[in-house]
């Protein structure tokens, strides 16, 4: 029926079948991750073998065994430099990596994970998700590690994750500003709903507050970290009557969009406006003018995220956070206002 032990060892899989009213072949099928078993009663074997200590012994795949990564969605510059982190540790660990997208926008879906139970990698990690407890559940009786990088919301104690300082950067980012007398910073986060979005926008506030600059909601605009959004959000700011003199955006790609927003009204970058991006990707060094932007470690954080999944023990625990440090790279799209 597999290969299986339970950590109290006093309820045999045939009593599991027999109090949750399923067959053993059924409860061999759950363990097994095959998608012909119903949602709830997978759930209902799941919580069972969960209370009475089941979990699969761990694997010894034959080559290669699969690391999955999975992301929302592929379209973003910042999601190569997180495949090249976790290909590297993939590598050094004799494993390849597989790319899957989850279907939904942060949370994995019923498909991903009844795909994932059959697959079975060496461990998943996660980019911008978060993880209800069925999903949590599942992946550990399956002995399935997992990593969050960069939890779209506060990630429960049991669920490891990387992250980087995004409070420290939204700091560092709006506090360059106000130091060149900007006294009208607006900011161009991410979406509402996540947490790194949030972080930078309250160091956004944090730093104003240390400069003694009153923060004005119609400064602040909630993006999603692309190019298009970034334009958008950045030809409502410019459009202003009092229109901010420097704009914090929270990703390099948003920060693209505001260049180019720039351009079309006729002000240039950084005499008549001053542009702070996110993330550092490659692409912004190339930028006109090169960009200045907060570097934050991605391909370190996929690096550190992957390295967490080989190192995890038996029972699904190892480091529960890192949280890697981010710093501000000064390039030529920024000055003192007005500065010809």
């Amino acid at each position: 029926m597999g290969n299986y032990e339970g950590t109290h060892g006093r309820v045999t899989l045939a009593e599991v079948a027999k109090l949750s009213g399923v067959s053993l072949p059924t409860v061999s099928k759950v363990l097994n991750g095959r998608a012909d078993v119903s949602r709830a009663t997978r759930a209902k074997v799941e919580r069972l073998l969960e209370v009475h200590g089941y979990r699969r012994r761990p694997r010894t795949a034959p080559w290669p065994g699969l690391v999955e990564l999975v992301f929302h969605e592929l379209d973003s510059i910042w999601a190569m430099e997180l495949v090249k982190g976790v290909e590297q540790v993939a590598r050094e660990n004799r494993a390849t990596v597989v790319l899957t997208v989850s279907g939904t926008r942060h949370t994995p879906g019923p498909e991903w994970l009844e795909g994932v139970l059959q697959r079975r990698p060496l461990g998943v990690v996660l980019v911008f998700s978060t993880l209800p407890q069925d999903v949590k559940r599942q992946l550990r009786s399956a002995a399935i590690p997992f990593v969050v990088v960069d939890p779209a919301g506060d990630p429960d104690p049991d669920v490891p994750s990387v992250g980087s300082a995004n409070w420290a950067g939204g700091l560092a980012a709006t506090r360059h500003l106000t130091a060149l007398n900007h006294k009208r910073v607006a900011i161009i986060t991410g979406p509402k709903d996540m947490l790194c979005s949030r972080a930078r926008l309250d160091g956004y506030r944090s730093a104003l507050a240390m400069a003694a600059l009153d923060v004005d909601p119609r400064l602040i605009r909630f993006g999603d970290f692309h190019v298009q959004g970034g334009f958008e959000h950045a030809m409502s700011l410019l459009d202003e009557p009092d229109r901010p003199t420097a704009i914090f955006a929270g990703s390099d790609l948003q920060a693209l969009g505001v260049l180019e927003a720039a351009r079309l009204k006729g002000l240039r970058v950084p005499q008549d406006l001053s542009v702070v991006g996110y993330d550092d990707v490659p692409l912004a060094q190339w930028s006109s003018p090169p960009l200045t932007t907060v570097h934050q470690p991605l391909r370190q954080m996929a690096e550190e995220a992957s390295r967490m999944l080989f190192n995890q023990d038996e029972s699904g625990k190892g480091a529960q956070r890192i949280e890697l440090a981010t710093h501000l790279v000064e390039r030529q799209s920024t000055a003192l206002p007005g500065k010809s």
